[in-house]
């Protein structure tokens, strides 16, 4: 099977955005590609560098979601990124001969920097993190990242390292790593823009029902509806949006139909929202209280993932030292 790689930094509790734009698509491809998925603690130093001191708990929390989601360390291999040092590693030689315009360029850079202007992010961690990403990919000779559109002036990054690589050394020793572009929904927030925990509108993975309820009672619907007797349209109506993840057909057609026509209200809207999200999501808070009481199984589990995804890692970083002219022995 070809070899897939896909990464999540540890910034706090999984949401809505994160498992629908990202999770629900990795337990898919675990059984359609060799698939390694890490949890990229290294880059969330790039922006929680001043107080890292959440990041080992969220790490650990992260590890709970996903197996709660359904990841399967039987068909996948689940590592963290700091206990393989090859990334690292890589990560130090590639920076050798990368142009210092092409790590400037990446539109993802300004993005974040707008985004977190709270924090103080001129750094050289900041700047140099797709780089890191890149030592990521190549590492495992991924020949698909799964990726969205915002992402794709990174990957080219990426296969322009490689050329480069190749051109400088005269070894051929990594692949280009091709998007594999999967149809993911954009999962905006309860405010309407985009769901970001930075934002606080975010739903997250494991809220109880009742506070599903309480969120969906503050979720946006169609501004121009301002009267119960006022017809709406369902496409600006976030609530909506909410539905299409996790509604059935007939429940969207009940919504859509009724929001046109102004037969029913906005909250009969959430409601029937809110009652299909807690079911979505009910078998996931029932294996992730499980894992709860589970911390040394996890542990293990997530060591021997590290262990894998490290005989990789360090197969392929004997042949850049050899192809730099570094490696003795």
């Amino acid at each position: 099977m070809e070899r897939v790689l896909a990464g999540i930094r540890p910034t706090g509790k999984l949401h809505w955005g994160n498992y629908f734009g990202a999770i629900q698509n990795w337990i898919k491809l675990q059984d359609q590609y060799e698939c390694f998925f890490f949890i990229a603690d290294w880059h969330s130093l790039t922006t929680e560098y001043a107080d890292s001191s959440k990041i080992r708990g969220w790490t650990i929390e992260l590890v709970k979601d996903l197996f709660a989601a359904g990841v399967d360390p039987e068909k996948a291999t689940l590592f963290l990124q700091s206990q393989v040092p090859e990334h690292a590693e890589l990560h130090l030689l590639l920076s050798m001969m990368t142009p210092l315009g092409w790590l400037e360029r990446v539109p993802t850079y300004k993005d974040m920097q707008q985004e977190l202007a709270s924090k103080e992010l001129n750094t050289y961690g900041f700047l140099g993190y797709p780089l890191l990403q890149s030592a990521d990919i190549l590492l495992y000779n991924a020949k698909k990242v799964p990726v969205g559109e915002d992402q794709l002036p990174h990957l080219e990054m990426t296969r322009e390292i490689v050329r480069r690589f190749h051109f400088l050394t005269g070894k051929s020793i990594f692949v280009e790593p091709q998007p594999l572009l999967t149809p993911t929904p954009r999962v905006p927030g309860m405010d309407r823009r985009k769901m970001s925990k930075s934002f606080g509108n975010a739903i997250y993975m494991d809220d109880s029902p009742e506070e599903i309820t309480a969120k969906a009672m503050q979720t946006l619907t169609d501004p121009a509806r301002k009267l119960r007797s006022d017809p709406g349209n369902p496409e600006v109506c976030t609530v909506y949006d909410f539905h299409k993840l996790v509604s059935d057909k007939k429940t969207l057609e009940w919504a859509d139909q009724g929001c046109r026509t102004a037969g029913i209200g906005c909250v009969d809207c959430k409601k029937a929202m809110a009652k299909n999200a807690i079911e979505f999501f009910k078998e996931f808070r029932e294996k992730r209280a499980a894992w709860d009481k589970n911390d040394k199984q996890l542990f293990e589990m997530i060591a021997e993932g590290s262990k894998r995804a490290q005989k990789v890692a360090s197969a392929t970083l004997q042949k850049v030292r050899e192809a730099m002219g570094i490696q003795w022995n």
